[in-house]
């Protein structure tokens, strides 16, 4: 599998995993089923659109449709199932699943970025957050839900380390690209989903209490 193969296999695996995970999260709120569509298409391809818009390329899935036909068909399936799926056991597993988006994602991301030699190296990591966690934080304003950056759970910081692993690993191997996402992607997926297991939140000095006035 070369280093565009990878890419492309990545972002299907993540848009299947975002989209359902963003439908399972808004539909305790009575969305109907084109605003549980919507939200789902949102999350799945958002993150990405804003990092195609910053690196002011054309956004990826202008030139390939099917990106927006896997967001689709993974929230209508999520949707059409979300009794099954919303039962406590499988919407623990769904966590992981969303964890596995967000590996792939944020890999993918920076991924695309290196191979573009925009703003090396800072930019990378980045942006490679932004398509991690750019849909989630669009899906959550607009449902209404306390976002990702307001929460202690351990997401935005594995996704940091991650790609800032990547973009160490492919510096020294770059002819390893598919074999660096994967050690990286592992690592994001395998600190989220102790995260989940262990309910590992931020350390109290790194956080600050809600004010309750």
């Amino acid at each position: 599998m070369n280093a565009e193969e990878f890419q492309y296999f990545v972002g299907m695996a993540g848009t299947v995993a975002f989209a359902v995970t963003a439908v399972l999260a808004v539909t305790p709120k009575g969305i109907d089923l084109f605003g549980a569509c919507v939200m789902g298409i949102i999350t799945a391809i958002g993150g990405g659109t804003i990092r195609d818009l910053i690196l002011d390329v054309p956004v990826f899935w202008a030139s390939d449709l099917m990106y927006i036909w896997v967001a689709l068909l993974s929230s209508l399936v999520a949707f059409q199932a979300n009794r099954f799926m919303g039962r406590k056991s499988i919407y623990q597993a769904m966590l992981y699943l969303d964890g596995l988006g967000v590996a792939l994602f944020s890999i993918q991301g920076t991924h695309k970025v290196i191979l573009l030699d925009f703003g090396w190296p800072l930019a990378p990591v980045l942006l490679g957050i932004v398509t991690a966690i750019g849909g989630g934080l669009t899906r959550d304003v607009l449902a209404g839900n306390t976002t990702l950056l307001m929460k202690h759970e351990l997401y935005a910081v594995p996704v940091t380390l991650g790609c800032v692993l990547y973009t160490v690993l492919i510096a020294i191997w770059p002819e390893q690209a598919a074999l660096d996402g994967t050690v990286s992607g592992l690592f994001i997926f395998a600190v989220r989903a102790a995260a989940i297991h262990w309910k590992i939140a931020l350390p109290h000095w790194a956080t600050t209490q809600p004010n309750k006035e």
